[in-house]
């Protein structure tokens, strides 16, 4: 039947959030991470932070374990809202190992100008159609953690300049940053100082970075940072311990909502 006007609707976000969460070493991304509504853990990287009891399947070791996680929380009775991947740096090492398993290459690089990665983009997207079906048909969240890297980025209109991005490569970032609703920097700020020179008999002024313990979880992008959302999220929210799930559960859908209608 030909679409017409009579079928228009009013549409709004209604699905649980996908979530990138990234930043510097030890900024509490894990523990922001655990504090959304009954998280589960896949856990690519070895190591839990000290503090934190985390529902998880092991450390998982290769693609094959991390798909099957996934088509266990797919294909059983759970009470989960949330899903953790942490982390995606550490998931492109096994992405790329299983590349390099199917087409018997000895590494990524092996078959030259750039065709390794290329063929990386079917199993990333083999990841992002199994983690968006625990969305759709779970209704769980899901929360994808990454490391941070300070990047180069070559500005046609102005000066390059350094910025925080996501550490992966270009392809699997774009894939990821495509797909997610919310990529969010979790960091401190910074303040650079000058020291009077007299004070130090140094030559010249020295310059030093200093800042607070407050940490902030930045929500819209700027030239120093990558960020995004489709949340009309403002532009940073402070991060307390314990409260940085509810400082942001306000911006988007409850990821819950189905399991505690349910309870």
């Amino acid at each position: 039947m030909a679409i017409s006007l009579k079928d228009l609707r009013k549409e709004q976000a209604t699905e649980p959030p996908r979530i990138v969460i990234y930043g510097p070493e030890g900024m509490g991304k894990t523990t922001l991470a655990s504090e959304f509504p009954n998280p589960v853990f896949l856990q690519v990287e070895k190591g839990t932070p000290a503090g934190l009891t985390l529902d998880s399947f092991g450390h998982l070791t290769t693609f094959g374990q991390v798909m099957e996680g996934i088509e266990s929380l797919y294909d059983e009775d759970h009470e989960f809202d949330t899903v953790v991947v942490d982390s995606l740096s550490e998931l492109e090492r096994l992405v790329f190992a299983e590349v390099c398993s199917r087409n018997q290459w000895a590494t990524i690089e092996k078959p030259g100008y750039g065709k390794g990665y290329k063929e990386a983009d079917y199993v990333w997207q083999e990841f992002v159609e199994g983690l968006n079906a625990l969305r759709r048909d779970k209704n769980m969240a899901v929360v994808l953690i990454a490391h941070a890297e300070i990047t180069r980025f070559d500005d046609p209109q102005t000066s390059s300049y350094s910025r925080y991005d996501l550490s992966l490569h270009d392809r699997a970032s774009a894939i990821i940053s495509r797909e997610v609703d919310a990529i969010l920097l979790v960091k401190q700020d910074a303040t650079v100082k000058q020291d009077d020179p007299k004070a130090s008999q140094g030559v010249g002024t020295r310059k030093r970075a200093d800042g607070g313990e407050t940490r902030w979880i930045y929500c819209q992008g700027r030239p120093a940072f990558a960020a995004k959302n489709r949340y009309d999220m403002p532009d940073k929210v402070m991060f307390t311990r314990g409260q940085g799930f509810d400082a942001l559960s306000r911006y988007f859908p409850n990821p819950g909502e189905e399991h505690q209608a349910a309870a």
